[in-house]
């Protein structure tokens, strides 16, 4: 998710002001020493409709105020959630979710199987137009659901009762446990969903918990928010913290400030910052099944529908300085899958049975060759020179990944690199709207397999923004959905990530991971690399 981006109609009328008034009740804690934690986020949150959300930020506050049939623990362990068990068939093709009595909404609901049955129906239906609607691809007929084909009603979904959610499948999906547990597919209450009309997920008092905190003080458009105890959440007995404060802190040496004065209990750390505090209490490596890549505008710019210019472009830049310019955790990419994602056949890692000489020879610095590409592009397109326009966000780490890209094309190339960098929320709208060149942007894994990575790229996916295509490439992808031996599997994935590297459909810069510090007396918290980061459920200050 990465991060992009990204995963009603009528005004709210008066009559849902008792629906609404549950988001800002109060928890008191038992503890004798204060459980407030003070935590941040890089850029603003873009909505709180799980519907449609995109991105790692928004996840994080999903994975806190809301909660699915699935809770992943650490190292993405499944953990009983609303669903207190499940049972796979023996062909994998039916699941059935035995949910827990008693669970309630923050406005006093009781929450059923009808509330998933609604929100995954929501969530295929093209009229809702969610940009996560291609991961319920595998659940029966959501494929022709999302295709206008069939009505949302034929999803693969159905409450036995109000405590027994079915799902039927297409096809035996691999890595279906750790999909109920990322927030696309959590519960929504239809009744709030209708009464708040367009407004729902647009600031805290049209967000409904059913997880152990409740949102409160989100605008839609603030900087500062917060996530306070939930009493109704099922076990709030075991929820330790009183309150969190959410803040946006896009410069590293502000949020280490806030850190530095106790205002904050955790920060992320630029490279400087990195190499110096390494070691000191509190530093540790977050790491990420994420990679920052190049996406090209191929649809509308015919030069970098050119593969030998998006050629010239991966060569002229040298992804290991920039790696630890930008962070000094971070990996130069030698494929669009991040590293630390296992190959389930082999036991290697993914990202280093993508690497070959042929991916080596696009994928690498080499200015010689790059000038080489540059020239070829040139011939073929009549060009003399070519001027771009290169998109990023306003933080700290995203202005240095385009000034290292602008000097590097500039002074390796020739080219004119034009440099634009907004809040994050714009940029996700220009790319939404195809109104980019060139953008520098990232992803970071659903669940830790490879699909999470190159499903963004199939042919159809909402999220090819740039249309890239390859027929090699979805040939394999669909090999690695309908094929029923795991070998099979992960060697259509390699050759899927390889021809995209090949064709540098889109450039992989490096593999993103983050130094942090974090105060000694904050315990508990469940960190993931892939999906929802961050989980405070068992949060708490010693």
């Amino acid at each position: 998710m990465r991060k992009s981006r990204l995963f009603a109609a009528s005004s709210v009328l008066l009559a849902s002001a008792a629906l609404l008034a549950a988001c800002g009740s109060k928890s008191s804690s038992s503890s004798s020493k204060p459980q407030k934690l003070a935590w941040t986020e890089a850029a603003e949150l873009t909505t709180m409709d799980p519907s449609k959300a995109t991105d790692r930020y928004d996840a994080d506050q999903f994975n806190n105020v809301m909660e699915g049939l699935i809770r992943l623990s650490n190292k993405a362990k499944a953990t009983p959630g609303m669903a207190k068990s499940w049972k796979e068939s023996a062909d994998g093709k039916t699941w059935t979710f035995n949910l827990r009595k008693g669970a309630e909404w923050s406005n006093g609901d009781e929450v059923t199987a009808n509330d998933f049955v609604y929100s995954w129906r929501r969530t295929v239906d093209p009229k809702t137009a969610s940009e996560y609607a291609y991961l319920f691809s595998g659940i029966k007929n959501a494929d022709a659901i999302v295709a206008g084909k069939k009505k949302a009603t034929a999803l693969g979904v159905k409450a036995d009762g109000k405590y027994k959610l079915v799902v039927t499948l297409d096809r035996r999906i691999p890595y279906f446990k750790l999909l109920m547990g990322f927030y696309i597919f959590f519960p929504q209450n239809q009744k709030f969903v209708e009464k708040c009309g367009s407004k729902y997920g647009t600031a805290a008092k049209y967000v409904l918990s059913n997880g152990p905190f409740k949102m409160t003080g989100w605008t839609g458009t603030n900087l500062s928010w917060k996530l306070k105890k939930s009493n109704t959440y099922w076990d709030k007995k075991n929820v330790k913290l009183d309150e969190v404060s959410m803040s946006v802190q896009k410069t590293q040496t502000t949020s280490y400030n806030l850190y530095q004065s106790g205002k904050l209990d955790e920060t992320n750390l630029n490279a400087q910052q990195s190499k110096q505090l390494k070691g000191t209490k509190g530093w540790t490596i977050r790491k990420f099944a994420s990679t920052r890549y190049l996406q090209y505008n191929i649809a509308k710019d015919k030069n970098l529908a050119n593969a030998n210019l998006r050629k010239a472009i991966s060569l002229s830049i040298n992804k290991s300085q920039l790696a630890t310019t930008v962070g000094a955790a971070n990996a130069p990419a030698v494929s669009f899958t991040a590293a630390g994602i296992t190959d389930g056949a082999t036991g290697k890692d993914f990202s280093s049975e993508v690497e070959t000489a042929a991916t080596k020879a696009v994928q690498g610095y080499d200015k010689a060759k790059a000038k080489e590409y540059y020239k070829k592009a040139l011939k073929e397109l009549g060009k003399k020179s070519i001027t771009i326009q290169l998109l990023g966000d306003d933080t700290d780490d995203a202005k240095k990944v385009t000034e290292f890209i602008q000097s590097a094309l500039e002074t390796n190339l020739g080219m004119k690199v034009e440099v634009s960098n907004v809040p994050f929320k714009t940029r996700l709208s220009r790319v939404s709207a195809l109104n980019f060149d060139v953008v520098a942007t990232g992803w970071t894994a659903d669940f830790s397999d490879p699909i999470s990575f190159l499903d963004l790229l199939a042919k159809g996916n909402a999220y090819n923004y740039g249309k890239w295509q390859s027929s090699s490439y979805n040939k394999n992808l669909t090999t690695s959905k309908t094929t029923s031996s795991t070998a099979d599997r992960w060697k259509a994935l390699v050759a899927a990530d390889q021809a995209l590297v090949e064709d540098q459909g889109v450039t992989p810069l490096y593999y993103s991971n983050e130094a942090t510090l974090v105060k000694t007396s904050v315990k508990g918290v469940v960190f993931n690399g892939a999906g929802s980061p961050y989980n405070f459920k068992e949060a708490y200050i010693k």
